[in-house]
């Protein structure tokens, strides 16, 4: 595959190979990257650009990567591959592409987690099976005085008005519905901070219900 022979289209998807041989390549992208291997991310970066593949395409692949593999392991992931994006734009090839190919070898070294990107799937699922269930009356706005006298907002604690800023055993689902521990974070970069951080603010509110 190489940019002589074939054209590239609005999406970077050649017209002169498979598409099936172009979403096996960035899936080996992805799975390299996933599997931390910078190596290997490299060089099947390298095979999709010479393959003539848009490094505009390259660029979004690479932040859905950062969203969905690395996610809050290492935030600055996430951060870079915008910025990676933002770097093509303005160089554009081949000087942009540098910018790409330090973006796939951060993203491949960077700590894993998918536990937002497994959080929000369950969320979405569990929305989709349980349907909608009314906003608690504390949570709910009250821009006019109608809606204060229904009790709109009322009893709504405002977190920062209390100590350390966490109103504990505060409720923020809707009434009748149990804590669905959608989001599990791993024990691996960031993460193992946020972890801790969740289960000290679980002991407080156990400690206040």
């Amino acid at each position: 595959m190489t940019r002589k022979t074939h054209s590239r289209l609005g999406s970077g998807i050649s017209s002169n190979i498979s598409l099936r041989i172009i979403y096996d390549t960035i899936s080996a992208l992805h799975k390299s990257v996933r599997g931390s291997d910078p190596d290997a991310a490299l060089y099947w970066l390298v095979r999709m650009l010479d393959g003539g593949a848009d490094p505009r395409y390259m660029a979004r692949r690479l932040i859905r990567m950062a969203a969905e593999d690395i996610g809050l392991a290492d935030p600055r992931a996430l951060r870079l591959a915008l910025d990676a994006a933002e770097v093509y734009e303005r160089l554009g090839s081949p000087e942009g592409e540098l910018a790409l190919a330090e973006c796939v070898v951060y993203l491949a070294v960077a700590p894993k987690s998918n536990a937002v990107y497994k959080a929000y799937n369950a969320a979405k699922a569990f929305v989709k099976k349980d349907g909608t269930r009314p906003v608690p009356l504390h949570l709910r706005n009250a821009p006019t005085r109608l809606m204060k006298d229904l009790d709109y907002g009322r009893g709504y604690r405002y977190a920062h008005d209390e100590e350390g800023g966490f109103a504990a055993g505060e409720n923020y689902l809707p009434e009748g519905m149990a804590a669905p521990g959608f989001y599990r974070p791993v024990e691996r970069g960031l993460e193992i901070r946020i972890a801790d951080k969740l289960r000290e603010l679980q002991r407080l509110n156990d400690q206040k219900n």
